[in-house]
């Protein structure tokens, strides 16, 4: 069964809204799904990829997510966005690309994350 691309792309931002909202609940992630940035590994699995999301001190820093685009190759989807960090005041924010690979049961099976430094960000 394939999933259509309006789904895909819904469950790719789930996880995006999830960076700020701090809550999991609503990301599909796969048990053995990893994440990596740059190339390293930051995510084991599922769990601890959803474990980072609630607590992890990396995420606590965003406060705001915009622009958000997506597009979808198969079983892919491929983000671009800008994460807004605190301080608030600063009002920096940092261009994100990543990529989902979404499996044929809705679930994340991998993320892929590179990101840009903070910069002031354009009003």
């Amino acid at each position: 069964m394939t999933i259509d691309e309006s789904r895909q792309i819904a469950i790719a931002k789930a996880y995006v809204d999830a960076l700020v909202s701090h809550d999991p609940s609503e990301v599909s992630l796969h048990p053995d799904c990893t994440r990596l940035e740059f190339g390293v590994r930051t995510g084991r699995n599922g769990a601890h990829i959803a474990r980072s999301l609630a607590r992890g001190p990396q995420f606590r820093t965003i406060h705001a997510v915009s622009g958000f685009e997506a597009t979808v190759d198969h079983h892919t989807v491929t983000t671009r966005y800008l994460v807004h960090v605190q301080p608030r005041f600063l009002g920096l924010a940092a261009e994100v690309r990543e990529s989902f690979l979404i499996d044929e049961d809705g679930r994340i099976r991998t993320i892929v994350a590179k990101f840009g430094r903070p910069r002031k960000a354009s009003r």
